[in-house]
């Protein structure tokens, strides 16, 4: 072999153990057993354990029966092995979206023994889907895949991900994976947006089209609507009676009804806000689960 080969062989050695020292080390598989809630580090390939969510008890959530009882079948069959559909959690703000997810994954596992995971995906790594897909798919595991507050601007190209993820393309969404999502839009686009498209477009409709059949990925839409003023009222009778707040009702109610009206809404968000307040004053720790 000349000189100049053994000079073109260390070169592409020298480059080669440069470019491995750039890539970092391989991405370790996730290790399942570390918890049941995950959030999905799309940079390093990682899925970090929580072990302990942030979350509330299922029957600490008022006001929303009907989807409640609606989601909890809908993840029930899907941890049990049988058909479900994924899900979209939309409307109003503060309602307990995110928060009825978080419980009702909780509260099946408790309840038959079960290790569903959960794994959270933040908006902005939609786009790394089918990588998380191919982690989960091979675990044997089980797998909410969960992205809160999911919406998509103008010029945004990240739903077409999700588009692929949830109808899975040639392969298929695995069976194992079920995705669901929280949106104040039920149709997860600003409506500015979609009349823009409108205007600009030689045929409107098939315009604006492709984004709003994203919504129609999901298999189930739960609504969730502003509350009324009973439904408020018994979600602060159900924290109050949860945490032993020493209060009478009349000033329990009465208080509470003040502090909406200085936040002018009523909402699951507003009511748990004011019992933090209410328990500071009362110097009563709060201990969710």
């Amino acid at each position: 072999m000349t000189d100049s080969m053994n000079e073109l062989l260390r070169q592409a050695s020298r480059i080669a153990d440069a470019l491995e020292r750039l890539a970092g080390p391989a991405p370790q598989p996730p290790d399942w057993d570390a918890a049941d809630c995950f959030v999905w580090a799309p940079a390093s390939r990682r899925l970090q354990p929580v072990r302990a969510p942030n979350r509330v008890a299922l029957s600490l959530i008022r006001g929303v029966d009907r989807v409640r009882d609606i989601l909890h079948d809908n993840t029930e069959r899907f941890a049990l092995g049988f058909p479900a559909n994924n899900v979209l959690l939309w409307g109003a703000r503060g309602m307990g979206k995110s928060s009825l997810v978080k419980a009702v994954h909780a509260d099946i596992n408790r309840t038959h023994g079960l290790e569903m995971k959960l794994i959270e995906v933040h908006r902005e790594d939609i786009a790394s889907l089918p990588l998380l897909l191919d982690i989960v798919k091979d675990s044997g595991k089980r797998a909410l895949v969960f992205c809160d507050d999911l919406s998509f601007d103008h010029d945004d190209t990240a739903y077409k991900s999700l588009k692929a993820a949830l109808d899975g393309g040639l392969e298929g969404r695995p069976d194992s994976v079920l995705f669901y999502a929280t949106s104040n839009r039920r149709h997860l686009l600003p409506r500015s947006m979609m009349e823009n498209e409108q205007s600009t477009a030689i045929n409107p409709s098939e315009a604006v089209e492709e984004k709003v059949s994203l919504s129609d990925r999901f298999g189930l839409w739960l609504g969730f609507h502003k509350c009324s003023q009973e439904d408020y009222l018994a979600m602060i009778d159900g924290y109050a009676a949860h945490f032993k707040l020493a209060i009478t009702q009349e000033d329990l109610h009465r208080q509470a009804l003040e502090w909406a009206t200085t936040r002018g809404a009523r909402s699951g968000r507003v009511a748990w806000q004011f019992i933090q307040d209410l328990a500071g004053r009362l110097r009563v720790p709060l201990t969710m689960m």
